[in-house]
């Protein structure tokens, strides 16, 4: 094999991987319905339905823009060497290995972010806006992206500067010590989230004594849940679209509502989302996924290994001798048709956890707040009710909510996949 070869098969991989998803995105687009789906009439404003067929349509459009923008100057970069060419000049300013690596990865960082940026905004204050959900003002936008970009540096940097000293300390060894570290730091990430991470950009307050915190305290009580932090966040500040969602293990359990949805759903239908969220936990789904992504992590550090030192990578990207830089980003091309082919399986597995979740919400507490929750949510996201199967099996890690509804009505898990 040739590094002219290996070149051509990074730029086809990429090519193909852009059309795929263009392919799915255009799918998509075109199997929305014009009038409301059957299974929610009486249920959905179908003046919401029309909104909602034209919200995902000028999302589609935006990223189709951006698409046909982006991808030929990435394609050229990569094409006419501009990654060796870069990663030679950062050379002229450090001849240290861990600063350089770091310098050439934040080169890349900032560019895409910035090229992204444009459309970044026009989403938020345009498209956002214009369908009613934006609540970012510009001065929060800013905060924003100036916070994200010192989290990736910092977490980014540690995270790098660890890889890449153990790379220069152990050669293709280093995989197995650096295999420990990121598996401890995932688990730390999943602990400390709420707690370190989420507070960076949102505020965190225990919900307040009330008829709703007494009925989730009732239903925790019920199911056995050791529930003490229930936290509503400020996610208002942002956007009018809600969420919950539970993080952390052990005793740094947390369950976080957004204010948005105590606002937008009764009593019934907030406990019926927690008890959801608590069958996750009650069927040890946040454990296996962690234990997946750990070992996934463990098999592609360890082709990594065997590439790495490869002055063949390094030539193919336009480089000479052997760049550690220029060899993980070549890997990560050559790796993302395996990622894409896991990404499918790792979400066939999570659709049917959320099956069970449902499931389990239903017998411990009730389906029928559990569907109108989720038809409410759907309803006031402009969510797509009537998503292409391909698009589904690829890229949902939820069922769409015609499937989650049959099956809270009697239909089989069997169906999650």
């Amino acid at each position: 094999m040739t590094a002219a070869w290996l070149l051509w098969l990074i730029l086809g991989i990429l090519l193909i991987d852009t059309l795929f998803e263009q392919l799915l995105s255009w799918l998509n687009l075109r199997h929305h319905r014009p009038e409301l789906p059957a299974a929610f009439v009486g249920q959905l404003d179908p003046d919401k339905y029309a909104r909602s067929v034209d919200y995902h349509r000028a999302n589609y459009r935006l990223g189709t823009f951006q698409t046909l923008l982006s991808f030929p100057l990435i394609f050229l970069l990569i094409a006419m060497g501009g990654l060796g060419w870069l990663d030679t000049q950062l050379w002229t300013v450090t001849d240290r290995p861990l600063v350089h690596a770091l310098s050439f990865f934040g080169v890349l960082m900032f560019a895409g972010d910035l090229l992204g940026l444009p459309f970044q905004w026009y989403r938020t204050f345009q498209i956002e806006g214009a369908f009613g959900f934006n609540k970012t003002t510009p001065r929060t936008f800013w905060i924003d992206k100036l916070k994200g970009w010192a989290v990736s540096l910092v977490v980014g940097g540690i995270v790098l500067s660890v890889l890449i000293s153990l790379i220069g300390w152990l050669g293709q060894n280093f995989w197995l010590w650096f295999w420990l570290f990121i598996s401890l730091f995932l688990l730390l990430v999943n602990i400390f989230y709420t707690t370190v991470l989420l507070p960076l950009f949102n505020k965190l307050e225990p919900l307040e004594d009330g008829p709703l915190r007494q009925q989730i305290e009732a239903y925790a009580a019920k199911v056995a849940f050791p529930l003490t932090h229930v936290y509503v966040m400020d996610g208002s500040r942002r956007s009018t679209k809600a969420n919950a969602f539970f993080s952390g293990l052990g005793r740094r359990k947390k369950v976080v509502l957004y204010d948005t949805l105590i606002e937008q759903h009764s009593p019934e239908e907030l406990v019926a989302v927690l008890a959801h969220e608590i069958g996750h936990y009650k069927k040890r789904h946040i454990i296996q996924s962690l234990v997946i992504s750990v070992l996934h992590m463990g098999v592609l550090l360890f082709l990594l290994s065997r590439f790495v030192e490869s002055p063949l990578l390094t030539e193919a990207l336009g480089g000479t001798g052997t760049s550690l830089p220029l060899n993980l980003i070549a890997f990560g091309l050559l790796y993302s048709p395996v990622s894409t082919l896991l990404g499918i399986g790792m979400n066939v597995f999570s659709r049917k956890n959320e099956y069970e979740a449902d499931q389990y919400a239903a017998e411990t507490y009730a389906a029928a707040p559990l569907s109108s929750a989720l038809i409410r949510l759907h309803g006031e996201t402009l969510s797509n009710l009537t998503p292409h199967p391909w698009q589904v099996f690829v890229h949902y890690s939820h069922p769409p909510l015609v499937q989650r509804l049959e099956a809270l009505q009697g239909g089989s898990v069997a169906s999650a996949s």
